[in-house]
């Protein structure tokens, strides 16, 4: 193959374990999940550093993707490629520039939720405790 083609698959391979990676960095992160609940600060740095993973495996996918469709456009208007080997755009490479457009938001949406100085999470109230039962409240 040529190097270009070796070197798309290359990033997209990357692209899709940086993805891997990202999605299990940013779970960890998720304000639901129980892992590292007691430092709310750590737990939002996590998240942020998952969306920073999924920004630069969203840019590895969209570099990949428009290179790929760059030596698709310049072979297609080459006056010296045959017609009958002439590639057009397909559903891959929109697939591919949709799929790196939401890997970029996403991470920018996860880097939105910066960790502050101070949480804003209000103290943790336990249930108040009610007076042991007699017996005699029903009325």
């Amino acid at each position: 193959l040529l190097g270009s083609l070796q070197a798309t698959r290359a990033l997209m391979v990357a692209a899709i374990l940086l993805g891997l990676v990202a999605l299990f960095v940013a779970v960890t992160g998720m304000k639901c999940m129980k892992c590292m609940e007691d430092d709310q600060v750590k737990k939002m740095r996590m998240a942020v550093f998952g969306g920073v993973i999924f920004i630069i495996a969203g840019l590895a996918a969209l570099v990949a993707t428009s290179w790929y469709g760059n030596r698709v456009a310049r072979a297609f208007y080459d006056p010296f490629t045959p017609v009958n080997t002439r590639f057009e755009f397909g559903s891959a490479l929109f697939i591919g520039w949709a799929a790196a457009s939401l890997a970029i938001l996403g991470g920018a949406f996860l880097c939105c939720s910066c960790p502050r100085r101070e949480t804003s999470y209000p103290p943790t109230r336990g249930y108040p405790k009610n007076a042991p039962s007699t017996g005699k409240d029903y009325v």
